[in-house]
């Protein structure tokens, strides 16, 4: 048997980067990107998928995206992991039956301990016909069904009615430069549609591989939040193709996927904020040094915006508004920028305040 050919973290890296279109942006549809990307990170408002795509694609507004949402062509729903997702319409209703068991493992661990002797049957039946009414906040709906259910926890109640329904947050949530309340009602009502009868999971793990291949089965399951996908993987492997990382992990990946030489310039880039290039592999070290990691993870959860130098992490950025409604793009570097490394970034930055519209400036802290 022919040994398994070894790709290090730097040929890895630049086949992520090139999957994701961050080696040269794409010239597709908003949509188009949305779809193969499986998903932008959307837990914050309204920034990351808007700045997901502008790093990603030639010529992309915020009207681009925007118009989407407000004719429900994507939806921001919870999807891998169980945190928000903005997703096509189509995906929200395929993907969202197949990642069940993850919200049902959330609604366990999270409020097993309060929700003792509730009927989650008829607790989600009624969630859902309040829902449908018309779009609620989770407070109000925690509230409503906690009148049929005196004594218990209405947060409990909102977060059981969460992970037991495909719910959907309605614009002006999410907006570019309006935003409203996280109002939810279910992705049938709002689209019109049931969810997909027969979802499945080797497509889920080739739409994976397409987008953040070469992998292992621990980093799929990492991106999607499900376990014991091995022999979903081994179920494909016929018509996959096998490597070995440095540390002698079996990777999986598409024939014909986009593996470029490890060589190939990585031009400098902006990541949005919680971005899935940093969220989506056990093993992040392809794209992030594990000594930047806690400096751009912060310890409650927040994953900052980045900056990428040669395909790498090398620090993070932010992009702010001050009270007279101006912007300001500041760049952290962790370590000194050559000038060529400065003026890229400088003009990713430019590219970020001409994409919000408002004038403002690009700032540089000292490395460190």
């Amino acid at each position: 048997m022919t040994a398994a050919r070894v790709l290090g973290a730097r040929a890895l890296g630049r086949a992520l980067l090139a999957r994701q279109h961050l080696l040269a942006r794409g010239t597709v549809t908003p949509a188009a990107m949305i779809h193969h990307l499986g998903g932008l990170q959307a837990q914050a408002v309204p920034q990351p998928p808007h700045l997901g795509l502008l790093s990603r694609l030639e010529g992309f507004a915020p009207e681009g995206l925007d118009e989407l949402i407000e004719r429900r062509a994507v939806v921001r729903t919870a999807l891998q992991r169980g945190t928000i997702h903005l997703v096509t319409a189509d995906d929200c209703l395929t993907l969202r039956p197949l990642l069940q068991p993850v919200f049902d493992q959330g609604l366990r661990a999270a409020y097993g301990k309060r929700l003792v002797g509730v009927d989650l049957a008829a607790l989600g039946a009624e969630a859902r016909a309040l829902l449908e009414e018309r779009p609620r906040t989770f407070q109000d709906l925690g509230a409503l069904l906690a009148v049929t259910r005196p004594g218990r926890d209405p947060a409990a109640l909102a977060q059981a009615a969460r992970c037991l329904l495909p719910l959907v947050q309605v614009p002006p949530r999410g907006l570019w430069g309006r935003s409203g309340p996280a109002a939810h009602t279910t992705a049938e009502s709002w689209l019109g549609r049931p969810l997909d009868g027969e979802p499945s999971l080797e497509g889920l793990a080739l739409r994976y591989l397409a987008a953040f291949g070469p992998a292992t089965v621990a980093d799929l399951q990492k991106w999607c939040g499900l376990s014991r996908l091995t022999a979903v993987l081994k179920r494909l492997a016929p018509d996959l193709v096998t490597f070995r990382d440095e540390h002698d992990r079996l990777l999986y990946d598409l024939p014909d996927a986009p593996r470029p030489d490890p060589a190939v310039p990585a031009p400098v880039r902006l990541l949005a904020p919680f971005d899935n290039l940093l969220l989506s592999h056990a093993d992040r070290t392809r794209v992030l040094p594990e000594e930047y990691r806690p400096r751009v993870m912060t310890p409650n959860g927040i994953v900052l915006g980045t900056l990428l130098v040669d395909g790498l992490v090398a620090g993070s950025w932010q992009l702010t508004e001050d009270r007279s409604g101006g912007s300001a793009v500041l760049v952290r570097p962790f370590a000194a920028l050559g000038r060529g490394e400065r003026r890229e970034a400088l003009a990713e930055a430019e590219r970020v305040l001409a994409f919000a519209g408002r004038g403002g400036e690009v700032r540089f802290e000292e490395a460190g």
